[in-house]
């Protein structure tokens, strides 16, 4: 549904768009699904004309798309995060830089973020353009619009909405990481101190 309502526009250039398109389409009996007012009535509208596949339409590219995303951001998480480890013990910084967690999770969580939605524009693109065909099928599944996309457009047809793509990931997975970073800082340091105690009282215990 939120791939649909962001690519149908205003509702006066939709509807041009659905007339010319059933004008084109007569031979073949199938007609663009029509303009979406919200949330609701998109779903509604979805499941009377094309039932409970229509929801679920690109669930497989979906997944194709998001684990090898989530793979990679992490990867490239956890190494620059070596990296970077490994840097503070080679140059021996002081205890300023070795405390910045939270900021490393940010930077790092950023530059992770972009890199992996950038390398992953391809998938999103199938995803994409299965989900909002609607009824009117352009795309016989995955293969046939990876197929479809390479034969017409190229490589650059897979990286259409790189930029916007990378954007969104960028301050999105920053911040993600950074909680992360911030969460895992703050409950070690509580295991930590609670270990502490409970040791504390245990020698206590055995010594009395």
């Amino acid at each position: 549904m939120k791939q649909r309502m962001q690519v149908q526009g205003t509702k006066r250039s939709w509807n041009s768009m659905i007339s010319k398109d059933n004008a084109s389409s007569l031979k073949s009996g199938t007609n663009m699904y029509e303009y979406y007012t919200g949330i609701f009535q998109a779903g509604t509208s979805i499941w009377k004309r094309e039932g409970l596949r229509g929801l679920y339409e690109g669930y497989w590219s979906t997944l194709m798309r998001d684990v090898p995303f989530a793979g990679l951001m992490v990867m490239f998480y956890e190494a620059m995060k070596d990296t970077v480890e490994y840097g503070k013990g080679r140059w021996a910084l002081g205890s300023r830089w070795q405390d910045q967690n939270s900021f490393e999770g940010l930077v790092l969580g950023g530059v992770a973020g972009g890199v992996s939605a950038y390398m992953t524009t391809p998938l999103d693109v199938i995803k994409t353009r299965l989900q909002v065909q609607g009824s009117t099928k352009r795309y016989n599944g995955w293969l046939d619009a990876f197929q479809k996309i390479w034969n017409t457009e190229g490589t650059k047809g897979f990286f259409r909405g790189s930029t916007a793509r990378v954007i969104w990931y960028v301050p999105a997975s920053a911040c993600t990481f950074m909680a992360v970073e911030f969460l895992r800082e703050h409950f070690n340091d509580k295991i930590q101190h609670d270990a502490h105690e409970v040791a504390s009282i245990s020698m206590e215990t055995t010594l009395q």
